[in-house]
């Protein structure tokens, strides 16, 4: 498995839990999730927590001596309540939220809805609160952030996932769609994931970009072996 050969060759020493990702890359923890501030000129976060995580947010901007009102814009790597459900309560005048379209549409969904065609997808989609005026994200959309951050469509865990590749500083934000359970690296998780074989195959998009440091939402990251882990995974698929 790709978690023992790793261990084997000593690159588990690279998942590290920092506070400081890379230079102007600050991670916010949240409720089982964890948020990523952007911090230049402008400031960008990268996914908004549950909803009523607004609060915690704004203290970690005041942390690294900004105001909140600096910031201009919110990517969401996909929809589930635990990334996008803090979107709106950040959002306003000034603030720009992004989401894929996928994801934005499923979001509509009330719970009320949910037991016409019940799923655990949709009762995912029923929390998150709707974000009708979210941009929406396409492949190959580039952010103008970290000096060009490309989103890589790669749905399962839901139809609108997405990663975010910084080639600048080879780093990528990879979502749900990938794992770091116990120290092995894997897919996007089959239980909460709309569709478990979609999301292994869409792996393979990753294997070729130059990546240094892989930042999960729900695990410390990866910074180093990150190429050969991706390689291994793309292969498994």
């Amino acid at each position: 498995m790709v978690g023992r050969q790793l261990a084997a060759a000593g690159l588990w020493r690279g998942i590290v839990s920092w506070m400081q990702v890379l230079p102007g890359i600050r991670e916010i923890p949240l409720r089982r999730v964890r948020a990523h501030l952007l911090v230049e000129d402008q400031l960008t976060l990268v996914d908004a927590g549950p909803p009523g995580s607004g609060p915690a947010i704004e203290r970690a901007i005041r942390a690294v001596g900004r105001q909140p009102g600096e910031l201009v814009r919110i990517v969401c790597t996909h929809g589930h309540p635990d990334h996008a459900g803090g979107a709106r309560e950040l959002s306003g005048p000034g603030v720009e939220v992004r989401l894929h379209r996928a994801d934005r549409e499923a979001i509509r969904v009330r719970l009320r809805d949910v037991p016409r065609r019940p799923s655990l997808g949709r009762f995912f989609a029923a929390l998150t609160p709707p974000l009708d005026d979210a941009r929406p994200l396409d492949d190959g959309d580039v952010l103008p952030v970290l000096g060009g951050l490309e989103v890589i469509h790669v749905p399962g865990h839901t139809a609108g996932s997405v990663c975010l590749y910084g080639r600048r500083d080879g780093i990528l934000f990879v979502g749900d769609a990938l794992e770091a359970r116990r120290g092995r690296v894997t897919y996007a998780s089959r239980r909460y994931s709309d569709d478990p074989r979609a999301a292994r195959l869409a792996v393979k998009r990753l294997a070729s970009l130059r990546v240094e440091t892989v930042v999960f939402s729900h695990y410390p990251p990866l910074r180093e072996g990150a190429e050969r882990v991706l390689a291994e995974l793309a292969r498994q698929a």
